[in-house]
């Protein structure tokens, strides 16, 4: 019996650097920015987080948030791209990070 098809998902994950002069408001300010994205439907599932205490040398704990995003398809994560809220984030809160990675990624099989 085949195993059963892996379903489509699409993941977005951000990581936000802060610079060395980032305030504790302007911490706030990114957190409370990105929570307000929670609303946007496309998301399926949304994480956001900091850093965790492991410590290894391959592990990057530079970070100041990570936001994990699950979409259904690539077509839900473009009406994420575009919808008002993010627009708001971008405009609102890119004034908080020095540096932003993105890793997006679909199923492989």
């Amino acid at each position: 019996m085949p195993a059963p098809a892996t379903p489509e998902v699409f993941v977005h994950h951000v990581l936000f650097y802060l610079p060395a002069t980032a305030t504790d408001a302007d911490r706030a300010g990114l957190l409370e920015g990105l929570q307000k994205m929670r609303a946007i439907p496309a998301i399926q599932l949304m994480h956001i987080g900091t850093p965790a205490a492991t410590d290894r040398a391959v592990i990057d704990r530079a970070y100041a948030f990570s936001l994990l995003c699950l979409f259904a398809s690539a077509a839900d994560e473009q009406i994420y791209q575009h919808h008002p809220l993010h627009d708001d984030f971008r405009n609102e809160c890119a004034q908080y990070w020095e540096k932003v990675v993105i890793y997006d990624a679909v199923s492989a099989a």
